[in-house]
């Protein structure tokens, strides 16, 4: 659960804003947008093999 507190003279917007901040660290924001729709199991599978594709070249060019 994210919590966030309000800083001294802080206004309404910027805390809003450190808000969304943290949620897009976390992944939730990622998460509610994939979980908004049906995936089909076919669909899963292709995303999660490109990221692992992505992993794994991200791995061998810091190995370089």
């Amino acid at each position: 659960m994210l919590k966030v507190t309000s800083r001294p003279h802080e206004s309404v917007e910027q805390l809003v804003k450190r808000f969304k901040k943290m949620c897009e660290k976390e992944g939730l924001t990622k998460d509610i947008k994939r979980s908004s729709y049906y995936e089909k199991p076919s669909e899963k599978k292709r995303r999660r093999l490109r990221k692992v594709e992505k992993r794994i070249l991200q791995l061998e060019r810091t190995n370089r």
